[in-house]
């Protein structure tokens, strides 16, 4: 068992538009990230953002250590974001690296069940809104449809067990998330979430049941189309033993 003094959190969070919602939206999650030796949430914001939240997040910073604002104006999509946010943690020297949406599709008081899965020696702990005890509720049926099928698709063609292949809720320890960056993340939208859960599948990984709140219905064709081509990408490199 991992003692939780001994360790070094980094958070990845990034945000867009999230008012008055992001600064209680970052405290709500670091009331459930205690015990650590040090921790440190990353806000990663880009050009995404056209309301207030940068200086409300910022005022934040100032006034807790343990809050990074990350402004990125370079980024050209979510995933970049979220890759920012992880070099970001790594370069902290987080020993853990705890990844959650903002907005609360979230929610904070399921981070615990993460820490204690990976106290028992996981690599990685991915949150599933499909195994007994999780849920989705909020969002269009077309993207449960697309969460659901996706990862039923990518079980059958790349072998792969988990009942969840698309959450963002997850915990990973360094090493995982090196291993991730180290082979390259190739989607730049939504499959991106399955493309790393492939990269993770031979590794110690466990599942635990979330529940998901769906901020919005929205969900782009070229996402989908894209999630295909990348899915038959890996099932070429599988096929070929390259994965």
């Amino acid at each position: 068992m991992y003692d939780l003094a001994n360790v070094k959190l980094g958070v990845v969070c990034p945000m867009a538009n999230e008012g008055e919602d992001g600064a209680r939206f970052a405290n709500a999650v670091l009331e459930q990230c205690i015990g650590f030796r040090e921790i440190r949430f990353f806000a990663v914001l880009d050009n995404t953002t056209t309301d207030n939240s940068l200086a409300l997040l910022r005022e934040l910073e100032a006034k807790d250590p343990r809050v990074k604002v990350v402004w990125a104006p370079e980024n050209r999509c979510i995933v970049d974001a979220y890759v920012r946010g992880y070099r970001e943690a790594l370069a902290y020297g987080a020993d853990w690296i705890l990844e959650i949406d903002a907005g609360f599709s979230h929610q904070p008081r399921e981070i615990p069940q993460f820490f204690e899965a990976m106290r028992r020696g996981y690599y990685c702990v991915f949150g599933s809104r499909f195994m007994k005890s999780g849920g989705f509720g909020g969002g269009s049926l077309k993207r449960y449809l697309v969460s659901r099928g996706g990862t039923l698709l990518t079980n059958l063609m790349l072998g792969t067990k988990q009942t969840d292949m698309t959450s963002g809720f997850e915990l990973f320890s360094r090493a995982a998330l090196e291993l991730v960056l180290g082979r390259g993340i190739h989607s730049r939208a939504h499959f991106f979430q399955t493309e790393i859960k492939v990269y993770c599948r031979k590794l110690r990984i466990l599942e635990v049941p979330i529940h998901y709140s769906a901020p919005s219905p929205r969900l782009p064709g070229s996402a989908v189309d894209e999630s295909f081509h990348h899915l038959w990408r890996l099932f070429k490199l599988r096929r070929a033993d390259k994965l």
